[in-house]
């Protein structure tokens, strides 16, 4: 995400690291070229200028510091005030993650244009809830468009939560908690969801092409018979300067709590993240990095700052390798690797498939620090093949080849690539680099 804009940013600060001496006209120049590469970018004008002139007032003190190279403080300063424009130390004590209800469901309220995924998002942020021991249920209040009660609930049944409100029974016929207006139906789902113990209900709403009277009456009117605890808006991250214009008009009509950003692994110039906090105050919850109903990430202003700096943010890779692989599997790979044998094959296989569930080579190599945006141009499909062939190879192994590679002689090796349809040089390849990384393993 925000490919153009850091690979941007980082030559303009680059430039200023590498001089040892920097004058005020130095930094005000480099101010105004990320300004204009801001706005490039699709950022307000308003919020590209309140930053550089926030920026240049600490910048023209700070230089003034001996005991760190200007560069460096340039850089601090350019991190920190992209943070304030992203919501840190925005006052809001919950900006990084949902308020719950002491007593009874939590209700969540997801709104939004047609096309924006709110519907996979509820899913995306269900799943998450679950992980989090929060109980959550899924509600289909979308009774116009055609099929969204199914994909729901189909939704539904991959992350293993409950769906209801108008959802299709096996016979085909749709059933609706309650009669009447949606917010009739969301009610009596609601009272379905707490007999079925629920502790989190995320309301799936209908939307629109654009705001509409129609559709703000439906929403008030669902807000004041639920109470939702937190009102959500989920806005397309490629749409720009649109998301903030949608961001205002939802939260005049029925004061949104937060705002989920769908499609950032796809957005190149990320505007709208670095907009709409700043405008209208309502801070960014969660960013949809994915299609799967896993890539759903919280958000958090530094870290994301950092990520935009190509700094890296070793904190989600963390979580991604916690939410990969499991504490007990973990330990029995650490003792296994230490051990006098080592890991085997099969280990390698199975660390292999929890990497690649954590996500694409090209996020992972985005979180680490100093990968710079032009390198993750060069991580793209090619890479991923290469793993499939790599797991191709191992999976033509018997088990037995697999617990004990010194016995793979020649011919074993030609038989195992020709059932991976893959070349001899390549098992050759796969078999030397997994002695190497055994040996690293029992030295470390």
């Amino acid at each position: 995400m925000f490919t153009a804009l850091s690979e941007r940013l980082a030559e303009v600060l680059g430039r200023l690291t590498g001089r040892g001496v920097l004058a005020e006209d130095d930094v005000a120049a480099a101010l105004r070229e990320i300004r204009r590469h801001l706005l490039e970018s699709d950022v307000s004008f308003e919020v590209a200028r309140d930053f550089t002139e926030r920026a240049r007032a600490r910048a023209v003190g700070a230089l003034q510091v001996k005991s760190v190279s200007p560069g460096q403080q340039v850089v601090k300063i350019v991190h920190d005030e992209l943070a304030v424009v992203l919501g840190a130390g925005s006052g809001d004590a919950a900006a990084s993650g949902l308020s719950f209800a002491t007593v009874g469901p939590t209700v969540i309220l997801l709104v939004g244009l047609q096309g924006s995924g709110k519907t996979t998002t509820a899913a995306k942020l269900a799943r998450r809830l679950k992980l989090e021991q929060k109980a959550p249920c899924l509600i289909a209040a979308d009774v116009y468009r055609p099929a969204a009660g199914h994909q729901l609930v189909e939704l539904g049944r991959r992350v293993g939560v409950p769906v209801f409100g108008a959802v299709p029974e096996p016979e085909g016929v749709t059933r609706a908690a309650g009669s009447g207006t949606v917010a009739d139906l969301v009610c009596g789902a609601v009272r379905e969801a707490e007999k079925a113990r629920c502790r989190t209900v995320i309301v799936d709403t209908a939307g629109r092409l654009q705001i509409d009277a129609d559709l703000m009456d439906e929403l008030r009117a669902l807000r004041a018979a639920v109470k939702p605890r937190e009102i959500l808006l989920v806005a397309d991250g490629m749409t720009g300067q649109d998301a903030v214009r949608i961001a205002r008009g939802f939260h005049q009509g029925v004061g949104l709590t937060g705002a989920v950003l769908t499609k950032l692994d796809g957005d190149a110039r990320g505007g709208a993240a670095l907009s709409l906090h700043a405008v209208t105050g309502v801070p960014i919850r969660y960013v949809g990095v994915g299609e799967g109903v896993d890539a759903l990430e919280v958000f958090d202003p530094r870290r994301m700052a950092g990520r935009i700096l190509g700094q890296g943010d070793v904190v989600a890779l963390v979580e991604k390798a916690a939410a990969s692989v499991g504490r007990a599997d973990a330990e029995r790979l650490e003792r296994k690797a230490r051990s006098k044998r080592g890991m085997d094959l099969d280990d390698f296989l199975q660390g292999l498939r929890q990497t690649r569930q954590m996500g694409s080579l090209k996020q992972l190599a985005g979180l680490l620090p100093g990968v710079k945006a032009k390198a993750l141009a060069g991580v793209g499909a090619a890479e991923e093949q290469r793993l499939r062939h790599v797991e191709a190879n191992i999976l033509s192994m018997t088990p037995a080849e697999r617990a004990d590679p010194a016995v793979l002689d020649g011919s074993r090796r030609r038989r195992i690539a020709r059932g991976a349809g893959r070349e001899v040089q390549e098992v050759n390849r796969l078999l030397e680099q997994f002695q190497q990384m055994r040996k690293l393993l029992k030295r470390t």
